[in-house]
């Protein structure tokens, strides 16, 4: 059983937004339905928000990512409205000015500790969701490198990337380091 589900930026601007795909649209019901048993078996369910400000254009993303997204207050920063009510209110979530979050690294280093498993032995933790090359990766790879004993999943077919090819990309380099790919 999975000790936490943690579900990355789910949010309209990379679903259907500013940076939205068709794959990213296609695992939304598979997500859902993810959380939906995660919740009904008891496990916590933590969300990452990518989150901006009006200044993004200045910032070194907007500088190197030219496209204004996930912004704050505006419709397009909100979670996907199915991804929305599938998690309810009440969920943790971590806002992320950037791609991974340190935040939320913590937090899962303190849920093992909590759980007495040293450098995460003996913890499962699932990621998914968008994007598979950007923030799946780099939240998934933060969490590695501080428990690396951690049984790390990612479950390919509920993560979508910039492209087909970056996923797959992305996906061989988790499963480099030793992350679980199914």
């Amino acid at each position: 059983m999975t000790d936490m589900l943690i579900v990355v930026d789910m949010q309209r601007d990379f679903i259907s937004g500013s940076l939205g795909s068709a794959q990213a649209q296609a695992i939304v019901p598979a997500v859902c339905a993810r959380i939906q048993q995660a919740k009904a078996e008891g496990t916590p369910v933590v969300f990452t928000l990518d989150t901006h400000d009006e200044d993004y254009m200045d910032t070194r993303e907007g500088r190197f990512l030219p496209v204004p997204h996930c912004i704050r207050g505006t419709e397009g920063w909100t979670l996907h409205p199915d991804i929305a009510k599938a998690c309810a209110r009440g969920m943790l979530s971590f806002e992320k000015p950037t791609f991974g979050s340190t935040a939320l690294m913590h937090h899962v280093a303190n849920a093992a500790a909590e759980k007495g498993c040293v450098n995460g032995k003996g913890m499962i933790v699932e990621l998914c969701g968008v994007c598979t090359d950007i923030c799946v990766v780099s939240n998934a790879l933060l969490i590695k490198a501080a428990l690396p004993e951690m049984d790390l999943v990612v479950d390919s077919a509920l993560c979508a990337g910039v492209t087909p090819q970056k996923h797959e990309a992305a996906l061989e380099t988790m499963r480099s380091c030793q992350i679980v790919v199914k």
